[in-house]
């Protein structure tokens, strides 16, 4: 990078603070905080929600998929995204918006006291929180990573830089920072990715190789088959149905672009528009990766400095800036969005179990307490990125992969799976069972028994073991022991009408308590 690309990185970081600013002026209290007040916009919604779900890691491990293997990182990743949310349009979005609009809540997790009860809001509560310090950990150590390769910064520093500038922004703006900085990501990536697509097809070119006859060349051997290596159809199922409940809400920050918008119709419409981008938009950032065995040689063993290295081969400097701030773009876009997640979950689902004084929090107070968490969780989850490459997380892949999809089933299903009328006798029993048994068979498949078997269990296993653990104790015990008490009936009779005029299905509207207040029963109030 010379002084241009360098002074495309700081301008950029620039507008990110000045938007955070801009943005400040719209948040009053915490519901404008968590949730934009329900007034975002349809398309900006859709367009947040969509760029909330990439990362560096897509240019590093992804890349590194791509490098090794070929189109397989496109079947097995982001196409289940595009199709998870497709059927999560019709039958989670409008549900999750009426969490706020009839139930009034601000956090994901707030209703799940008065659907099951406390103990099950807060054992939800603890392990996303956990686990998202986790994954947002290594978001971090993959933008340092390619950081490093770009300017030589070390990864500490690179993790110290992009965490700082988005503490910054999203902790002064809160969800509409987030939304609208995540707009001008999209644009930038946008310019950036299609550069980068134009690059590569004029090298292939120069080449002598076709745009089709590439997948001809000896480099690109078995790159076109769809699933291959530890990505074959028992992964790709098990991913299909990760992702359903991971990216309509499950990782807490989705559900948020959901409850921000003004109805259940335009969540629907949010959630179509962030599909389709799911299922068009890789393509043109994959084709590159596709192409890098032919155009590069990877350092690193699992070829996730492929991207990297391609990138300052092929563009000219301000170029090269502008894709490094894609990079910066992704990354930021989904911890910022981690973060405000984490805030709402914390200061409406935990702090009041934890604090008396937490309950008595005014509009003033709670927005202060919103604020300092989003900047403690900011600064956990940096601290976790300095330990990825350890022998506690292993690589980037291996956190997002391993961990993070094989511990999500067992927290989203019973918060997923409770928003519907057809699961309406799971109640705390087979929400707390499944929660606990997905864990213990997450620990049981990746290590002890991993241990002892000759080879070590397959990819697959360990990530789709844990959600069908979960998800067939969830409903056996619903049909065993139901629990589908008139109270938690009334929660789920509120999120599933379809009547969403003004006032929505008049008379009686089931609130949830506040967090550790009092026990565990539905109030009341008139809609």
């Amino acid at each position: 990078m010379n002084g241009l690309d360098w002074a495309v990185l700081i301008g950029y970081f620039g507008v990110m603070v000045a938007i955070g600013v801009w943005s400040h002026k719209r948040v009053d209290n915490v519901s404008d905080f968590f949730t934009a007040g329900g007034r975002m916009p349809w398309w900006l919604s859709g367009i947040s929600h969509h760029m909330s779900g990439y990362s560096a890691v897509m240019f590093t491990g992804y890349a590194g998929i791509a490098y090794t293997y070929g189109v397989t990182s496109f079947i097995t990743w982001s196409f289940p995204i595009a199709l998870g949310i497709a059927v999560g349009s019709k039958l989670f979005a409008p549900r999750i918006n009426r969490l706020r609009s009839r139930l009034h809540v601000a956090s994901p997790l707030e209703y799940l006291k008065n659907r099951y009860n406390l103990s099950t809001q807060q054992a939800l509560a603890w392990s996303g929180m956990l686990l998202k310090i986790v994954d947002v950990g290594a978001k971090w150590a993959a933008i340092a990573t390619l950081l490093s390769v770009f300017t030589g910064v070390s990864l500490n520093q690179g993790i110290l830089v992009t965490g700082a500038i988005t503490a910054i922004y999203c902790t002064i703006g809160g969800l509409w920072a987030d939304a609208l900085t995540e707009l001008g990501q999209f644009v930038i990536q946008l310019l950036a990715g299609v550069s980068m697509f134009v690059a590569v097809a004029l090298k292939l070119d120069d080449k002598g190789i076709g745009f089709f006859g590439a997948w001809d060349e000896p480099a690109l051997h078995g790159h076109g088959k769809p699933l291959v290596g530890p990505y074959g159809t028992v992964f790709l199922l098990a991913f299909l149905f990760i992702k359903l409940f991971e990216y309509n809400g499950g990782m807490l920050n989705q559900a948020q672009r959901y409850m921000a918008t003004g109805s259940a119709r335009e969540a629907e419409r949010s959630a179509r528009l962030s599909s389709v981008l799911w299922l068009v938009w890789p393509v043109v950032l994959f084709f590159p990766m596709w192409m890098s065995p032919l155009l590069v040689h990877a350092q690193k063993p699992d070829g996730s400095d492929s991207y990297g290295l391609m990138t300052e081969q092929l563009l000219p400097h301000g170029l090269l800036g502008l894709v490094v701030v894609g990079f910066f773009s992704h990354t930021m876009a989904m911890c910022s969005s981690d973060a405000n997640a984490i805030a709402a979950v914390f200061t409406r689902d935990v702090a009041p179990v934890l604090s008396p004084r937490a309950r008595a929090w005014g509009e003033r107070s709670g927005l202060i307490a919103a604020r300092v968490t989003t900047v403690v969780f900011l600064g956990l989850s940096m601290a976790v990125a300095t330990q990825v490459d350890s022998p506690t997380f292993k690589d980037i892949i291996t956190v997002v992969i391993k961990w993070v999809a094989g511990l999500m089933g067992p927290i989203a299903i019973p918060m997923m799976l409770g928003l519907l009328r057809a699961f309406r006798r799971s109640g705390p029993m087979a929400a707390l069972t499944s929660w606990a048994a997905g864990l213990l068979a997450f620990w049981l498949v990746n290590y002890p028994v991993n241990w002892n078997v000759d080879g070590g269990v397959p990819l697959q296993y360990q990530v789709s073991v844990p959600l069908a653990v979960s998800l067939v104790l969830y409903v056996v015990i619903g049909f065993v022991k139901p629990e589908d008490t008139p109270e938690r009936m009334a929660v789920i009779e509120r999120v599933n009408s379809d009547d969403d005029g003004p006032g929505g299905a008049a008379g009686t509207a089931a609130v949830p308590a506040p967090a550790g207040a009092g026990d565990d029963v539905v109030g009341t109030q008139t809609a």
